[in-house]
């Protein structure tokens, strides 16, 4: 009886490693893409814009297409719980880095990514630190938002100067789009420290008389 379960079992197992392999797999791709899209910005032209552009669209998709098929398969490989994150800031940082050095994103617009960029640590940090005593730190619906203006506005800015060819407003669109991203980036970022301090606080107090009792 056993034998048979263990033969009807084993099938099983290449579609369970199927599952985390495809989302992994597309982490790693977003990885990748990062160095290829820094590149397009050493190169002048147009092209290389929208190559940039087309690049980070393909990033962005990447990272929904990868939550989506481990919601869908209920499955998150440990591997892809460490790098899903660093794909994401590295995508983030690399994007807004680049706008800056080729001065699509300039004046009081650096500060903003600055404090988009600062948030991004900041968070990951307080999420590594509460991890450790298995505290969860869940991402909120104004967090979603806020990502949603974020990955928009870079994308809309990686196209810049070519997107402004043919439709003139291309880049301040990205900009403001940006600005929202910094005022959302702030408020988020509030939120999630005050979670944390909360969390932290309730750690270091311990179980009260009773509930060590109990």
């Amino acid at each position: 009886m056993s034998d048979t379960t263990s033969a009807q079992s084993k099938p099983k197992a290449p579609v369970a490693v199927w599952k985390t392999i495809v989302p992994n797999s597309l982490t790693l791709l977003r990885i990748a893409i990062v160095p290829l899209l820094v590149y397009m910005f050493f190169i002048p032209g147009d092209g290389a814009r929208w190559t940039a552009f087309a690049l980070f669209i393909i990033a962005g998709l990447s990272d929904f297409l990868d939550g989506y098929l481990a919601r869908l398969f209920k499955t998150q490989s440990e591997l892809g719980a460490l790098l899903d994150p660093i794909a994401d800031k590295f995508l983030v940082l690399a994007a807004l880095v680049m706008l800056i050095m080729v001065e699509t994103v300039y004046g009081i617009a650096v500060v903003i990514s600055i404090v988009i960029l600062g948030r991004e640590i900041l968070v990951s940090g307080l999420r590594e630190f509460l991890a450790r005593d298995d505290i969860n730190l869940p991402v909120t619906q104004l967090a979603k938002w806020k990502t949603a203006f974020q990955m928009v506005s870079i994308g809309i800015l990686i196209a810049g100067p070519a997107g402004d060819k043919i439709f003139p407003l291309t880049t301040f669109i990205g900009l403001i789009g940006l600005w929202v991203a910094g005022v959302l980036t702030v408020i988020t970022g509030y939120f999630y420290l005050r979670e944390a301090l909360i969390s932290i606080r309730s750690a270091d107090d311990g179980p009260g008389p009773q509930e060590t009792q109990a």
